[in-house]
C-alpha cells in the first residue's frame, strides 16, 4: 500500500491542480471498500479506488473537474451493464480540487492507518526469513524482522521492516503489543523452542508459527509439556507453517502461503484479554471460557444484490 500524502505534497508543491478521488460509498458488491482514495490530475493518476469502467469514469470526472471552474463533484454510478460491469453494487464517488487542507487531512488518515496495523514478528534472517520479508512487505502490516547474526540481513530492507539485532529474542516478544502474530525460523531449533513457547504463553497473539514438520512439532509439544506449560497452549500453534501446498518447499512458496495464513488469522483473530497463564483451578467459568476462546465473530455475508437507483453526477461548488 503505497501512501498518497507524499505524491499530494510533490504535486501541490510544483503547483499542478490535483483531484482527490474518494470512494465515498460501496453498496452490495463492488471492487473496493469505501474510504479508499486515489489522486488525479490532468496527466496522471496515483492509487486506486477498484479499476474497471467505474475507475476510468471517476478519473475522466477528475479531469474534467480541473478543466472546469467548481472544486467538488459528487458522482454516483450503479456497477452494472451500463458501464459494462457486472459487479451489481453501487457506488457513491466524491470529487474534490486538493489544497492544503486536503493534505492535511489525507496525511492524517494515513498516519492513523499505519499505527493500526497488525504487528508481525520475523524470527530468522534465513532463506525463508528473507523470502517473507519480501514478500510481507507489501502488505498493510508493521514487521519486525528479529536475528542475532548482523550478517545475515541484507544490505537493503525495505522501508515497511524494522530490523531487530539482538541476542534474547525472547525480549522482544515480552515487548509486543497484544494481537501481534509470530513467525519462527531462527537457525537454532531451541532458540525456535524458546520463541515459541514465550509466544504461546502470552495468551494474545492471532498467529503463532513454528518452521518445521510434523516430527518438530511433537518434539516441541512434549518439551512444552515436559516445562510445566498448559498443554492446550499448543493448540494456538501452527506448524509446519505455510504448507498448503503440500510438497512444494522453495521459500517463496512458503511466504506466499504463510502470508495468505497471516492475514486470514487477522481477519478472524479478536483481542484476547485471558491471563498468560491457565485460570486456577476452581476459577469462575468465564475466566476459563476468556483463556479459551480463540475466533471472533463469524464473518457477515455480503450483498451482491444492484441498487435498483439510476446513474447521475451532481455537483457542487465550495469557496
Amino acid at each position: 500500500m503505497t501512501p498518497l500524502a507524499p505524491t499530494l505534497r510533490l504535486w501541490l508543491g510544483d503547483g499542478e491542480p490535483t483531484v482527490l478521488v474518494t470512494l465515498a460509498e460501496a453498496r452490495g458488491s463492488t471492487p473496493r471498500e469505501a474510504g479508499v482514495h486515489m489522486l488525479v490530475t490532468a496527466t496522471a493518476a496515483r492509487g486506486t479506488i477498484g479499476g474497471g469502467r467505474m475507475e476510468w469514469d471517476a478519473i475522466a470526472a477528475a479531469r474534467g473537474l480541473i478543466a472546469g471552474k467548481e472544486r467538488t463533484q459528487r458522482v454516483e454510478i450503479p456497477l452494472g451493464p451500463a458501464i459494462g460491469q457486472c459487479c451489481g453494487g453501487f457506488v457513491v464517488i466524491d470529487l474534490e480540487l486538493a489544497d492544503g487542507a486536503t493534505l492535511a487531512r489525507i496525511d492524517g488518515e494515513e498516519a492513523a492507518e499505519a499505527a493500526a496495523r497488525p504487528t508481525v514478528l520475523v524470527f530468522g534472517a534465513g532463506h525463508v526469513g528473507k523470502a517473507l520479508a519480501r514478500a510481507l512487505s507489501l502488505l498493510p502490516l508493521k514487521i519486525q524482522w528479529v536475528d542475532n547474526r548482523a550478517d545475515e540481513f541484507p544490505a537493503e530492507i525495505p522501508d515497511t521492516v524494522v530490523r531487530r539485532l539482538t541476542p534474547t529474542p525472547t525480549d522482544v516478544v515480552a515487548e509486543a503489543p497484544p494481537g501481534a502474530a509470530y513467525l519462527v525460523m531462527t537457525h537454532s531449533h531451541a532458540m525456535d523452542f524458546d520463541v515459541a513457547e514465550a509466544a504461546l504463553k502470552r495468551g494474545d497473539a492471532a498467529y503463532v508459527g513454528l518452521i518445521g514438520s510434523a516430527t518438530k512439532r511433537e518434539r516441541f509439544e512434549r518439551w512444552f509439556r515436559a516445562r510445566g506449560n498448559d498443554p492446550r497452549r499448543t493448540g494456538f500453534l501452527t506448524c509446519p507453517i505455510g504448507a498448503g501446498l503440500g510438497r512444494d518447499k522453495r521459500p517463496s512458496i512458503i511466504a506466499a502461503m504463510v502470508a495468505a495464513e497471516l492475514l486470514i488469522a487477522f481477519v478472524d483473530a479478536k483481542d484476547i484479554s485471558a491471563p498468560a497463564d491457565k485460570p486456577a483451578s476452581g476459577a469462575a467459568p468465564e475466566q476459563e471460557a476468556a483463556w479459551t476462546a480463540t475466533r471472533g465473530p463469524a464473518p457477515r455475508a455480503s450483498s451482491c444484490a444492484a441498487s435498483p437507483r439510476g446513474s447521475r453526477a451532481s455537483s457542487r461548488t465550495t469557496a
